[in-house]
């Protein structure tokens, strides 16, 4: 398998300077979008009911990226595949795991305040997590005797600076819009919210014609790494919060949280020549990424389905405004 994967790292998807610009302008639409959703409640929600939010926090800034660096130990992928794992295990959650919490019948006031914590963080946790386990990879890769044709060197500040634009500049403007116009924003989140993830599909749906050929003759090569990763994403969210005899309302919550994660900001940072030059041969980190933003959908809206017909022992807390 590993000598087949090698093929992807040649695979350049046909991504325009600007479709990378419409890229970006909708991650940042879709965390404004979600900041219109984030009350100062939610952050004062994590303070003084700390146990579920840090179940949550935990799973998804250190114990996913930790399981997925033993995944790319364990299936030794090619180094490019097992960075694109290794990058979206660093992202936050996705922008439709506070959806798919409601429909699993989860806790969407723990949700919301994870979203909202873990968005703001990853302006600085992505980053982190990415340049800490990325590099301890590229190190241990090296040292097996085999070089990457060219060293990847992972730019930590311009990580940040990337991140920053793409989370916290819209986050920042979408509180401060909440805050000073609670009326206007009562009337125009639901219909941003639903335009946002209309917008996001039509992204990957245009994506995916652009290089459909190349999905045809690759997909059976990342769908197994995929179904694994997200699945041992989810299980790693869904076994810590019950070893922490969370209820299950949040477990529910803090699985979905973290096993969907921002795939499209994975690959906004894979496109930024800045970040990752130009003239290296990163397929397999990108369709990985893609691939990743269509399945998640798919696996999380299966476990809100499965998880809608059980019923709870605890009632559905209701979120706090």
């Amino acid at each position: 398998m590993r000598e087949a994967l090698e093929i992807l790292d040649h695979v350049r998807l046909n991504f325009s300077p600007a479709g990378l610009f419409a890229l970006n302008v909708t991650i940042a639409f879709i965390m404004f979008g979600v900041a219109l959703d984030i009350r100062l409640s939610h952050f004062r929600d994590v303070l003084l009911k700390p146990k579920s939010a840090l179940a949550g926090i935990v799973s998804q800034f250190l114990l996913l990226p930790a399981a997925t660096f033993l995944l790319v130990l364990l299936l030794r992928p090619t180094p490019t595949v097992a960075l694109g794992m290794i990058l979206i295990a660093a992202c936050p959650g996705g922008n439709i795991s506070n959806f798919i919490t409601a429909l699993a019948r989860g806790n969407v006031a723990l949700s919301v305040s994870l979203t909202a914590f873990s968005t703001l963080a990853a302006t600085f946790m992505t980053p982190l997590n990415f340049a800490f386990w990325g590099d301890l990879y590229i190190n241990l890769y090296e040292k097996g005797g085999t070089n990457l044709l060219r060293p990847i060197e992972i730019d930590l500040m311009q990580m940040v600076q990337t991140v920053f634009i793409l989370l916290g500049i819209p986050i920042i403007l979408g509180l401060f819009f909440t805050t000073r116009f609670p009326q206007i924003t009562a009337r125009i989140k639901k219909p941003i919210r639903q335009l946002s993830i209309l917008i996001f599909i039509g992204f990957v749906i245009a994506l995916l014609s652009a290089n459909f050929s190349h999905f045809l003759n690759f997909i059976h090569l990342v769908f197994l790494l995929v179904l694994l990763h997200n699945g041992i994403a989810l299980l790693s969210g869904f076994l810590f919060s019950s070893l922490l005899k969370r209820p299950r309302v949040d477990r529910r919550a803090i699985t979905i949280e973290t096993g969907i994660q921002n795939s499209g900001l994975a690959l906004v940072l894979m496109f930024n020549p800045k970040i990752f030059p130009p003239d290296l041969e990163l397929g397999g980190m990108t369709i990985i990424a893609a691939w990743w933003g269509i399945w998640h959908i798919i696996s999380g809206m299966t476990l809100a389905f499965f998880w809608s017909k059980k019923p709870l022992a605890e009632p559905i807390p209701i979120p706090t405004r």
